[in-house]
């Protein structure tokens, strides 16, 4: 039943709600045994179900379509356990504060691992008055550039998103800036901590 809802979930979501089969086909009004073909891989639950078996089962349906309940344990909000999506198809950058299951254009991104920026991606960090200017000596093609760069702090994240043909630079105020991160569309998530 790896269609798109797989039926361990289901169950698994089912038994820590301490719900029987009975009791979850009561709230979306199909039969326990409709709810017993699902859990089997025998059957599917029709699309319309998907909202309302998400709700009585307390996920998202999101959570409910990648398989996994996501909880973010980021409950300090510290924001070294940042997460960052690129959408490879619109090119959208999404921030989370923690574990998230982010979905763009239909389809659920998963989260960029930073890499230690290396000798082809080092960015040269100046300070400039209140400000740290950031450049990437990188080529800024349509095939090869550097997506955004963003500037971490203790207390947020400011994303300055950037476009091929452009200059792999930004600018951000030094107010307690702890990590930079940039997006190569070729080489993935990488980071340098401020000194």
């Amino acid at each position: 039943m790896n269609q798109y809802v797989t039926g361990a979930m289901i169950k698994r979501l089912r038994e820590s709600r301490n719900l029987t089969q009975l009791r979850l086909a009561e709230k979306l009004n199909v039969s326990d045994k409709t709810v017993s073909k699902w859990e089997t891989g025998r059957g599917y639950p029709d699309v319309s179900l998907i909202e309302p078996l998400a709700a009585a089962l307390g996920v998202s349906v999101i959570e409910l379509f990648s398989g996994e309940n996501v909880v973010n344990t980021n409950r300090s909000f510290n924001m070294t356990r940042s997460r960052f999506y690129v959408c490879p198809i619109c090119g959208n950058v999404i921030h989370s504060a923690g574990e998230a299951v982010v979905s763009c254009c239909g389809i659920v991104l998963p989260s960029l691992e930073a890499e230690d920026a290396d000798d082809d991606h080092r960015p040269n960090i100046e300070s400039v008055e209140d400000e740290y200017f950031v450049s990437i000596p990188h080529e800024m093609s349509k095939t090869h550039y550097i997506s955004f760069i963003a500037a971490l702090r203790d207390d947020g994240c400011e994303i300055k998103k950037l476009y091929p043909e452009g200059n792999a630079q930004a600018r951000f105020k030094i107010n307690r800036i702890k990590w930079v991160y940039f997006f190569c569309n070729k080489d993935g998530l990488f980071k340098t901590k401020i000194k």
